[in-house]
Protein backbone atom coordinates (compact mmCIF):
# COMPACT_ATOMS: atom_id res chain seq x y z
CA UNK A 1 0.00 0.00 0.00
CA UNK A 2 2.86 2.40 0.77
CA UNK A 3 4.23 2.11 -2.82
CA UNK A 4 0.76 2.77 -4.23
CA UNK A 5 0.25 5.78 -1.96
CA UNK A 6 3.68 7.18 -2.87
CA UNK A 7 2.84 6.86 -6.56
CA UNK A 8 -0.46 8.69 -6.04
CA UNK A 9 1.30 11.44 -4.11
CA UNK A 10 3.81 11.95 -6.92
CA UNK A 11 0.99 12.04 -9.45
CA UNK A 12 -0.77 14.74 -7.44
CA UNK A 13 2.21 16.95 -8.17
CA UNK A 14 2.28 15.74 -11.78
CA UNK A 15 1.66 18.78 -13.95
CA UNK A 16 3.74 21.02 -11.76
CA UNK A 17 6.94 19.01 -11.81
CA UNK A 18 8.57 21.50 -14.13
CA UNK A 19 8.21 25.25 -13.74
CA UNK A 20 7.66 25.86 -17.48
CA UNK A 21 4.65 27.93 -18.44
CA UNK A 22 2.92 27.65 -21.79
CA UNK A 23 2.89 30.97 -23.64
CA UNK A 24 0.17 33.15 -22.13
CA UNK A 25 -0.57 30.63 -19.35
CA UNK A 26 -0.14 33.23 -16.61
CA UNK A 27 -2.33 35.89 -18.24
CA UNK A 28 -4.90 35.49 -15.45
CA UNK A 29 -2.49 36.44 -12.65
CA UNK A 30 -3.15 39.97 -11.42
CA UNK A 31 -0.27 42.42 -11.12
CA UNK A 32 -0.66 42.34 -7.32
CA UNK A 33 -0.28 38.52 -7.26
CA UNK A 34 2.79 38.27 -9.53
CA UNK A 35 5.31 38.26 -6.65
CA UNK A 36 3.37 35.39 -5.05
CA UNK A 37 3.26 33.56 -8.41
CA UNK A 38 7.05 33.94 -8.60
CA UNK A 39 7.31 32.14 -5.23
CA UNK A 40 5.17 29.28 -6.62
CA UNK A 41 7.49 29.04 -9.63
CA UNK A 42 10.57 29.15 -7.39
CA UNK A 43 9.12 26.35 -5.23
CA UNK A 44 8.63 24.10 -8.26
CA UNK A 45 12.07 24.96 -9.62
CA UNK A 46 13.62 23.98 -6.27
CA UNK A 47 11.80 20.63 -6.39
CA UNK A 48 13.11 20.00 -9.92
CA UNK A 49 16.67 20.80 -8.78
CA UNK A 50 16.26 18.52 -5.78
CA UNK A 51 16.97 21.48 -3.49
CA UNK A 52 14.94 20.60 -0.40
CA UNK A 53 16.30 23.53 1.61
CA UNK A 54 15.24 26.07 -1.00
CA UNK A 55 11.80 24.50 -1.43
CA UNK A 56 11.23 24.32 2.31
CA UNK A 57 12.31 27.94 2.79
CA UNK A 58 9.35 28.99 0.63
CA UNK A 59 6.85 27.16 2.84
CA UNK A 60 5.29 28.60 5.97
CA UNK A 61 6.26 26.42 8.93
CA UNK A 62 2.56 25.62 9.47
CA UNK A 63 1.84 24.87 5.81
CA UNK A 64 -1.15 22.61 5.17
CA UNK A 65 -0.73 20.32 2.15
CA UNK A 66 -3.55 18.27 0.62
CA UNK A 67 -2.17 15.78 -1.89
CA UNK A 68 -3.96 12.73 -3.31
CA UNK A 69 -6.15 12.36 -0.23
CA UNK A 70 -3.25 12.76 2.21
CA UNK A 71 -2.65 15.67 4.56
CA UNK A 72 0.61 17.10 5.88
CA UNK A 73 0.39 19.83 8.50
CA UNK A 74 3.83 21.40 8.55
CA UNK A 75 6.92 22.08 6.47
CA UNK A 76 8.79 19.59 8.65
CA UNK A 77 6.22 16.86 8.01
CA UNK A 78 6.24 17.45 4.24
CA UNK A 79 10.04 17.61 4.19
CA UNK A 80 10.31 14.32 6.02
CA UNK A 81 7.64 12.45 4.08
CA UNK A 82 6.49 13.37 0.58
CA UNK A 83 8.99 16.03 -0.51
CA UNK A 84 11.71 13.52 -1.47
CA UNK A 85 9.26 11.60 -3.69
CA UNK A 86 7.94 14.83 -5.19
CA UNK A 87 11.51 15.91 -6.00
CA UNK A 88 12.31 12.55 -7.65
CA UNK A 89 9.15 12.77 -9.75
CA UNK A 90 9.78 16.43 -10.63
CA UNK A 91 13.28 15.62 -11.89
CA UNK A 92 12.09 12.64 -13.94
CA UNK A 93 8.87 13.77 -15.64
CA UNK A 94 8.51 17.05 -17.54
CA UNK A 95 5.30 19.00 -17.29
CA UNK A 96 3.85 22.29 -18.42
CA UNK A 97 1.48 24.74 -16.78
CA UNK A 98 -1.28 25.39 -19.30
CA UNK A 99 -3.24 27.97 -17.31
CA UNK A 100 -2.53 30.03 -14.22
CA UNK A 101 -4.62 32.64 -12.46
CA UNK A 102 -4.31 34.44 -9.19
CA UNK A 103 -4.97 37.53 -7.15
CA UNK A 104 -3.90 39.22 -3.92
CA UNK A 105 -5.53 41.47 -1.37
CA UNK A 106 -2.20 42.70 -0.02
CA UNK A 107 -0.99 40.12 2.50
CA UNK A 108 -2.79 37.07 1.13
CA UNK A 109 -2.65 35.67 -2.38
CA UNK A 110 -4.01 32.68 -4.24
CA UNK A 111 -2.46 31.09 -7.30
CA UNK A 112 -4.42 28.43 -9.21
CA UNK A 113 -2.71 26.39 -11.93
CA UNK A 114 -3.69 23.74 -14.44
CA UNK A 115 -1.21 21.60 -16.31
CA UNK A 116 -0.20 18.41 -18.03
CA UNK A 117 2.68 16.05 -17.42
CA UNK A 118 3.82 13.42 -19.87
CA UNK A 119 6.76 11.05 -19.76
CA UNK A 120 7.88 7.97 -17.87
CA UNK A 121 8.40 7.45 -14.16
CA UNK A 122 9.97 4.29 -12.79
CA UNK A 123 9.44 2.57 -16.13
CA UNK A 124 5.74 3.46 -16.39
CA UNK A 125 4.11 5.95 -18.77
CA UNK A 126 2.68 9.13 -17.27
CA UNK A 127 0.05 11.31 -18.93
CA UNK A 128 -1.76 13.35 -16.27
CA UNK A 129 -3.87 16.48 -16.13
CA UNK A 130 -3.47 18.29 -12.82
CA UNK A 131 -4.75 21.20 -10.82
CA UNK A 132 -3.00 23.06 -8.06
CA UNK A 133 -4.14 25.76 -5.67
CA UNK A 134 -1.67 27.59 -3.45
CA UNK A 135 -2.52 30.15 -0.80
CA UNK A 136 0.35 32.42 0.17
CA UNK A 137 0.79 34.89 3.02
CA UNK A 138 3.13 37.86 3.13
CA UNK A 139 5.21 38.36 6.23
CA UNK A 140 7.21 41.55 5.92
CA UNK A 141 8.61 41.54 2.39
CA UNK A 142 8.51 37.76 1.90
CA UNK A 143 5.74 35.58 0.52
CA UNK A 144 5.41 32.06 1.99
CA UNK A 145 3.21 29.18 0.85
CA UNK A 146 0.61 28.53 3.57
CA UNK A 147 -1.58 25.96 1.81
CA UNK A 148 -1.23 23.65 -1.22
CA UNK A 149 -3.89 21.47 -2.78
CA UNK A 150 -2.76 19.16 -5.58
CA UNK A 151 -4.91 16.76 -7.58
CA UNK A 152 -4.60 14.98 -10.90
CA UNK A 153 -6.26 12.51 -13.19
CA UNK A 154 -5.28 10.44 -16.18
CA UNK A 155 -5.58 12.33 -19.47
CA UNK A 156 -8.14 10.93 -21.88
CA UNK A 157 -6.61 9.09 -24.79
Amino acid sequence: MKKFTSALIALGLAAFSQPSLAQGAAAGVSEAARPAAAVVEAFHAALVRGDAAAARALLAENVLIFEAGSVERSAAEYGGHHMPGDMAFARAVPGIVTNRSGDSDGNTAWIASEGRTTGNYKGKPVDRLSTETMLLVRTGDAWRIRHIHWSSRAAKK
